[in-house]
């Protein structure tokens, strides 16, 4: 009798304690499916809400949940063609946020199953990519108008890619191999990725609060904007959330300011230290932080100390993570001139996603340029974080 039982699938030793529930490429498609429709359900109830303010009543709700559906696309990097030409301009805030979702969507998946190979834990991301990116082309055939085509090319390559790079750090951290793949990179890969990363968010943070104190300086041109566009109207309480989706954008901006080459808003509007050009802007709110007159503001000059902050941070990281068998001050100096470097590519990447343009006219171009940035803040950057880096080292070994 006994071993008969044992013989048994249901009561064979090793049998009893195995994780039982869905699969894990079931458990990714939930997953991605949640991140999507709780995505959207949020931004229509938000939409749906600001027209209430609307005393004409508004946008009715099929026409709320198709911009929801547009503003969705668009935080992915994607394109609507409108009759004034494409629309190219990821709000990134917006694109964090589902950024986060989609990491989330893989970790959890990874983390429940216990997964840490990489055979399984690559087709688990296969799955969140594949699922998103459907998801994403069904989601442009139900929000495109014959007044707002979909640009396919580019609005399915940035769902590709956001699924591919979010969702893959998200597996790579949740299952453990992200320690293993920074350790194929030669020297301190660990290291260096921490930080490019603290100096990277370091600047970022610095340059918000730019973006913070030039507002603040301007209170009076804020409520202009918001007051002529109605007060508490859907109008203004519209262009106050796009604001505050595209606060991450003005950041980025900041930092090609901080860097040397500056920003433009358009054609018409340059702002950098070498000099300022006004120009016709949107009534956002959010413009009530660029200059008032020609002059280049003293706060421009203060931001160009910036990128060294930004290589400062990465320098002391480096310098206190290095581990007894990385060398002395002098190696330490080297590899802080290559978190600094990080610095700079990761900044300019931020800046790349974070341009674009509103149609062929006036505002064809809004942003800094991504190279010169990165290049800038690279130099910079690197040649603050390599000395930093020495000395770390040396007082931490003395």
């Amino acid at each position: 009798m006994t071993s008969l039982l044992a013989r048994l699938p249901s009561l064979g030793p090793g049998r009893s304690t195995e994780r039982r529930g869905p699969a894990a490429p079931v458990l990714a498609v939930a997953t991605t499916l949640a991140v999507t429709l709780t995505g959207l359900l949020g931004l229509g109830l938000a939409l749906v809400v600001v027209q209430t303010l609307d005393p004409d009543g508004g946008l009715p709700v099929g026409s709320s949940a198709r911009l929801a559906g547009q503003l969705w696309l668009l935080g992915q990097g994607g394109e609507l063609v409108l009759p004034s030409g494409p629309l190219r301009l990821a709000p990134l805030l917006l694109t964090a946020g589902i950024a986060w979702g989609l990491s989330r969507a893989a970790g959890s998946v990874v983390a429940v199953r216990e997964l840490g190979d990489p055979g399984p834990v690559g087709r688990v991301l296969a799955v969140v990519v594949a699922v998103h990116t459907a998801l994403t082309a069904a989601l442009a055939l139900l929000v495109r108008t014959p007044g707002a085509d979909v640009g396919w090319l580019r609005t399915m390559l940035g769902a590709l890619v956001l699924a591919l790079v979010a969702g893959g750090l998200g597996a790579l951290r949740d299952s453990g191999l992200s320690a293993e793949v920074a350790d194929r990179f030669p020297g301190p890969g660990r290291v260096l990725v921490r930080a490019a990363v603290a100096g990277t968010l370091a600047l970022a943070a610095c340059c918000t609060a730019v973006v913070a104190v030039a507002l603040a300086d301007d209170v009076d041109g804020v409520g202009r904007l918001v007051t002529g566009l109605g007060g508490a109207s859907a109008g203004a309480a519209g262009q106050v959330g796009l604001s505050v989706l595209l606060l991450p954008n003005a950041a980025a901006a900041v930092v090609g300011l901080a860097a040397g080459p500056g920003f433009l808003v358009g054609a018409g509007t340059l702002v950098s230290v070498g000099g300022v050009t006004l120009g016709s802007v949107p009534a956002l709110p959010l413009m009530a932080a660029l200059p008032d007159t020609q002059a280049v503001p003293l706060l421009a000059f203060l931001s160009q100390a910036l990128p060294a902050l930004a290589g400062l941070v990465a320098g002391l990281v480096v310098g206190r993570r290095l581990g007894d068998a990385d060398g002395g001050a002098l190696t330490a100096a080297l590899w802080g001139l290559v978190g600094g470097v990080g610095v700079g590519v990761l900044s300019g990447a931020l800046v790349w996603v974070a341009g674009g343009r509103l149609g062929d006219g006036g505002l064809a171009e809004i942003g800094a340029p991504a190279l010169a940035t990165g290049l800038a803040v690279a130099a910079q950057a690197g040649l603050v974080a390599a000395p930093v880096a020495a000395v770390t080292r040396w007082r931490n070994r003395g």
